[in-house]
């Protein structure tokens, strides 16, 4: 088992399409980790092993796999590109100590690429772009190269470059020579040191002073660089065909931070913060970072990153703020859907434990002398709905359970009832998202639904102020029932919570303060149950002014009645109006698509209320 300073824990994150997995498999095979060369186009990728990434010949869960390379052991976290699978993409930053992001060169920066490079920014993560797909056609390299620096930064310097023919790359950090596709070798190794010895005063004067730096100092302060930012290495890739990846691995193992060097991670408790040192000899504690289930059996894993101490099968383990403790049993190395038993997991390292049903993605797992959360990036909030129902009775409780499972997998998956329309609905990033989670469950669970666009859950509201009055008599032969209201009505502001503002103006006891519960409820029914089409009342201000009582026959039914009666009478002379439910939302969209977007939006009643330029 690896020491933690052996240990480099590796994310790989990019827009769809930029060939994530396939540099997976590369370094997979090309350490020995795997005997074949995994494919996405023939369905043979130790990452995307679920029937629905191979059917659609794309991630949709992260993966969890391993290799040796040099004496370190590399954890590497494959991730989802496309937009609809974002969530379990970003749940996994936190786990690494280092991001890779990957751009195809025939594609460049999408927005995946800014969304992730931005996430892992905010997150004080060192970085590498690895430019890869380097064999592609038409491919302008240097104005890539020149779109990454005045998007992300001039601190973004090659590392190696590819050669004329692309079937190699030269080394740009140990050597200034070499035959090289663009530029010149010599011109990106001086640019390099340059951003590398930023952050050594006495190695930026020196070099200022017309001294050469020797190789070794250079190594020294790389990891520094690397963690301030400093410096961004760029580097060049072919998966598929394998070119590249023994630098890319070169530069994994001597110049990214071991967790032992990397920022220490953080529980917070109330206010309270807990650095967490990864050291195998301190109390454990861990990161869930990722929930999946097996396509064949449903048995269910988690991912965990081991922030410090050290696991074992005897281990007493707490989720959480739980006092109970229990033994975890195995203690598993994922190779993607292979799970291979180890003695113990140490800080640092990435491990799975499986059938523990309690756990949930962003859980702490400890031995019971921690408290607190972990701190995640946000991930998107669902935008798209369906409305779903079971195809055959009977199966409501059984598709309840299954779709519980999806939300522990995908943290933007999401299922609610709407109280209003009184639908299930399921929720999610776009139609794929949504449509590939009722794939899996039909597979899996061998359940089916019926869908349909969920019901508008429309409001109604008051434009105009008015007044009521209604007088509830009713003689029954012995008791009767009495109660009058008067009241007022008038606009809330628009979205105002509580949905309803009620006042009690009455002086002189003209109605008893007793009879005020059953007025509201009165007011309450009409509120839930509308005016003009059957849709909730909101934003409405109510004020009781005025009324009468008898000392015999009124009661709370009867000023139950007076209420809503009057209520009813002012909401028809108070302008009702319908309201349709309203999303801000926020697009980046390359500028040549810009006349698209708007045209569709306004297509669709949509306002654009501003613009920003990004670089």
């Amino acid at each position: 088992m690896a020491n933690t300073s052996d240990i480099r824990n590796i994310v790989l994150l990019g827009h769809g399409g930029s060939g994530k997995t396939s540099l997976a498999e590369a370094i997979l095979h090309k350490t020995g980790a795997t005997n074949r060369l995994g494919s996405v186009d023939d369905r043979s990728s130790v990452c995307d092993y679920y029937d629905e990434e191979k059917d659609h010949k794309h991630s949709i869960q992260s993966a969890i796999v391993f290799n040796e390379y040099a004496g370190k052991l590399i954890n590497i976290i494959d991730t989802p590109g496309s937009p609809d699978f974002m969530g379990p993409s970003i749940k996994a930053i936190p786990a690494s100590e280092t991001a890779v992001i990957v751009i195809s060169a025939s594609s460049g920066i999408e927005t995946n690429t800014r969304k992730f490079f931005d996430i892992t920014t905010a997150a004080n993560k060192p970085r590498l772009i690895v430019i890869n797909k380097v064999d592609s056609e038409n491919v302008e390299l240097p104005e890539l190269i020149k779109n990454i620096q005045e998007t992300f930064g001039n601190q973004c310097r090659c590392v190696n470059l590819p050669t004329p023919d692309k079937k190699a790359v030269v080394d740009c950090l140990g050597s200034n020579s070499g035959d090289v596709l663009f530029s010149d070798a010599e011109t990106a190794h001086t640019e390099l040191i340059e951003s590398v010895i930023e952050v050594d005063d006495a190695l930026m004067e020196s070099y200022l002073g017309g001294e050469e730096i020797p190789a070794d100092k250079i190594a020294s302060v790389f990891v520094k660089a690397l963690q301030v930012g400093t410096i961004v290495p760029i580097l060049f890739t072919n998966a598929r065909g394998e070119i590249g990846i023994t630098e890319l691995l070169d530069i994994i193992v001597k110049y990214t931070p071991s967790p032992a060097q990397a920022k220490e991670i953080e529980l917070k408790d109330d206010g309270e913060v807990t650095a967490l040192k990864a050291d195998p000899s301190v109390p454990l504690a861990g990161m869930v970072f990722r929930i999946g289930f097996d396509p064949r059996s449903n048995m269910k894993y988690a991912g965990i990153r081991i922030v410090s101490g050290t696991i074992t099968s005897e281990t007493s383990l707490h989720i959480n703020d739980g006092k109970k403790g229990f033994r975890p049993g195995h203690i598993l190395k994922s190779l993607g859907n292979e799970n291979r038993e180890i003695s113990k997991g140490v800080a640092g390292d990435i491990i799975t434990l499986a059938k523990v049903e309690e756990l949930k993605a962003g859980d702490l797992v400890h031995d019971g002398k921690f408290s607190g959360k972990f701190e995640f990036p946000p991930v998107p909030q669902p935008m798209f709905a369906l409305a779903i129902e079971p195809a055959a009775r009977g199966d409501e409780q059984k598709i309840g359970s299954a779709l519980e499972k999806l939300c522990e997998e995908d943290p933007c998956f999401k299922v609610n009832h709407d109280p209003q329309t009184k639908e299930l609905l399921i929720n999610g990033l776009g139609e794929l998202h949504l449509r590939v989670m009722l794939e899996k469950m039909e597979k899996r669970n061998k359940l089916s639904v019926t869908t349909k666009e969920p019901k508008i859950p429309y409001r109604e509201t008051i434009t105009a102020k008015a007044e009521g009055h209604y007088r509830h008599k009713k003689q029954t032969g012995g008791a009767g029932q009495f109660g009058e209201v008067y009241l007022r009505v008038e606009p809330a502001e628009r979205n105002s919570d509580p949905t309803l503002v009620f006042g009690w103006d009455i002086y002189g006891g003209t109605i008893p303060g007793q009879f005020e519960p059953a007025i509201l409820k009165g007011i309450n029914d009409v509120m839930q149950n509308g005016f003009i089409a059957g849709y909730p009342l909101q934003d409405v201000k109510v004020s009781i002014y005025d009324g009468k009582y008898h000392p015999v026959d009124s009661k709370e039914v009867a000023f139950r009645a007076a209420g809503k009666g009057a209520f009813l009478d002012a909401l028809q002379k108070a302008k009702p109006a319908l309201l349709e439910p309203i999303v801000n939302i926020e697009v980046t969209v390359p500028s040549e698509n810009m006349g698209d977007i708007t045209g569709d939006l306004a297509s669709k009643r949509g306002r654009v209320v501003g613009q920003d330029m990004l670089a």
